[in-house]
């Protein structure tokens, strides 16, 4: 059965070549001239696949989208938008269309944007009727934090389209998690997922890396290989700590981003590749771009689709959930038989500050597991017990240095409690790393690895948000 498509343009000229174009390629084609009828097309022709551009009479295209999606939020719609014009069709994808098309437009990317369309509408059909039966893949994402679920929904949305996605969070959020949440709730989750970490790769084997290369192309180069774009093509590529990419391969990852085709260092074909792109950053990627160490022109390609992770300090009330979900998993993976784990070391992990966040912790819980087992169970050794119970003793030094004190006056310290000497040094140390940083709260709550917003918070309870001008 033939695929239908709705072309809709107002320029007569590129109307019917799109039209005759996608006729020649086997498309049951409808073409009309504003957004009023493409959407009466798409009521009445039930096409897999819209192509919408912004520029028309009586609706513009976003405004189009927008009705179609508020009708059949499924509909698979391509958006067509003039060269240049990168941040409506970013819009456009965040309002729900599939992918974008630029003009003036190469024929043959045209043809295979519309037939990926078409395959990922089609296969949309086949997976909702598989999810009826079968339910809805779960990601290994744990919390009842109010953002993090709010950020799971996102991510739900987002999997089912093609949209590229940036994800914001600090060292050990779980980036990698929701990339392949992302990746397994895609129409491409039968595909390969690649991750590749860019900070942790030679420079002088990044091109490599990424696109591969040819027998003899430099002078360790035995074999010919493949890069990570070719291992995930028709699945995901992630791109961790895509902030640390050294700019000239920034130049060449953005070629391939627009053209979808990669040519191997030594190489002379250029190889096509399909290859959804997530991102992830514990950078302000809008600040490298100010410092010249990122493209603006990448950013938009990558920003089309932002998820932000919350640090674990600000979503405390996962921490005895993840707890256990730690000591479930080590039982199993280290043969442990650790029961339980007491109030007082509950209290203790929910107060320090974890600076490595969920890792940090699952770091912090598989050591103590380890310490509260010895292999006798109920025998003590230098008073301690090993009942296979987690007490406050078999927590990480880092940890316990966290316990609350009780405010009793210290020495010379003219009656101040240790709450009060710690919230003063807190204090000064945040006014002074604001200085350094001529009062910039981005770089300032990078630099002290807290958020932007945890910072704020902080410089209100001690007076310093009006000690700012930024």
């Amino acid at each position: 059965m033939k695929a239908k498509i709705v072309v809709a343009d107002d320029e007569p000229r590129i109307r019917k070549m799109i039209a005759r174009l996608l006729t020649d390629e086997g498309y049951d084609v409808m073409p009309v001239e504003n957004g009023r009828e493409a959407v009466e097309a798409f009521l009445s022709f039930h096409p897999d696949v819209i192509l919408l551009d912004q520029q028309m009479p009586v609706l513009t295209g976003v405004e189009a989208l927008e009705e179609i999606k508020r009708i059949s939020p499924n509909q698979v719609v391509l958006f067509v938008t003039a060269f240049g014009s990168i941040s409506l069709a970013v819009d456009a994808v965040k309002k729900g269309a599939y992918d974008f098309i630029e003009k003036p437009f190469d024929n043959d990317k045209l043809v295979l944007t519309v037939g990926r369309a078409v395959e990922h509408s089609r296969m949309k059909g086949e997976l909702s009727t598989l999810k009826k039966t079968l339910g809805e893949k779960q990601s290994s994402v744990i919390g009842e934090n109010t953002g993090l679920r709010q950020t799971m929904i996102q991510v739900r949305r987002v999997a089912e389209t093609n949209a590229t996605v940036l994800i914001h969070g600090e060292s050990g959020t779980g980036k990698e998690l929701i990339a392949r949440a992302i990746h397994s709730n895609s129409l491409r989750a039968n595909g390969p997922f690649v991750a590749i970490n860019c900070g942790a790769i030679p420079l002088t084997l990044m091109e490599s890396e990424l696109f591969g290369h040819e027998r003899g192309a430099f002078t360790d180069a035995k074999e010919a290989k493949a890069g990570t774009f070719e291992q995930a093509d028709g699945g995901t590529l992630f791109l961790d700590e895509i902030g640390e990419l050294p700019l000239d391969a920034q130049v060449k990852l953005l070629r391939v981003l627009e053209e979808r085709k990669i040519t191997r260092i030594g190489g002379k074909k250029a190889i096509p590749v399909d290859v959804r792109i997530v991102a992830a950053t514990n950078r302000n990627l809008d600040d490298e771009v100010k410092e010249g160490r990122f493209r603006l022109d990448l950013l938009y390609r990558l920003n089309v689709f932002t998820l932000i992770l919350p640090p674990l300090r600000e979503r405390k009330e996962d921490i005895p959930l993840l707890t256990n979900f730690f000591i479930r998993k080590y039982n199993r993976t280290l043969s442990l038989d650790v029961q339980s784990i007491t109030p007082e070391a509950v209290k203790l992990l929910g107060s320090y500050g974890w600076p490595g966040n969920v890792r940090d912790l699952e770091n912090a819980v598989q050591s103590a597991m380890i310490l509260c087992t010895d292999g006798t169970i109920g025998t003590k050794y230098h008073g301690t017990l090993y009942d296979g119970t987690i007490r406050p003793e078999h927590l990480p030094d880092r940890v316990k240095g966290y316990e609350p004190a009780e405010e009793q006056p210290v020495a010379g310290s003219g009656g101040n409690s240790i709450r009060e000497i710690n919230a003063q040094m807190e204090k000064e140390l945040i006014l002074e790393t604001l200085r350094k940083h001529n009062f910039n709260r981005t770089l300032t709550a990078e630099a002290l690895n807290i958020s932007r917003k945890t910072l704020f918070n902080k410089m209100k309870r001690y007076g310093l948000d009006s000690a700012t001008d930024k």
